[in-house]
């Protein structure tokens, strides 16, 4: 049981590789880009959470399904893959959004469209 947890953030981190080979979002977008982006965005979140372990306002959590095992002093190993999950969830998110406001957007136009030509001639260009 002490390894749910990780395994369920690898599976979720998973599940954001596939959205994003398939939605093109972010590594499959621009590798470089990426492959400075979610690295520092990692590490800017472990930085905080060192401060916040350092000043006394973050504490590791204690449940049977962690590991149990520590990188530093109350930060568990679990920690920096949740810092992935989060980052790349995010840079999936903006990347994604647009897509799918678009995608919304085309479809009310395509409704808008098929209306319009089913309703038949107007009234004035019948008569």
């Amino acid at each position: 049981m002490g390894i749910l947890y990780l395994l369920g953030l690898l599976i979720a981190l998973a599940a954001m590789v596939v959205l994003d080979r398939r939605f093109r979002l972010f590594f499959w977008r621009d590798r470089v880009r990426a492959a400075v982006i979610l690295p520092v965005g990692i590490a800017f979140f472990l930085v905080w959470d060192l401060f916040g372990i350092g000043l006394g306002i973050f504490f590791r959590g204690e449940t049977f399904f962690m590991t149990g095992l520590q990188v530093a002093p109350e930060l568990p190993l679990e920690e920096p893959f949740f810092l992935a999950l989060l980052c790349y969830l995010t840079m999936n998110l903006v990347a994604g959004v647009p897509l799918v406001v678009d995608a919304v957007a085309s479809a009310g136009h395509g409704r808008s469209g098929r209306r319009e030509r089913s309703r038949g001639p107007r009234r004035e260009d019948a008569s």
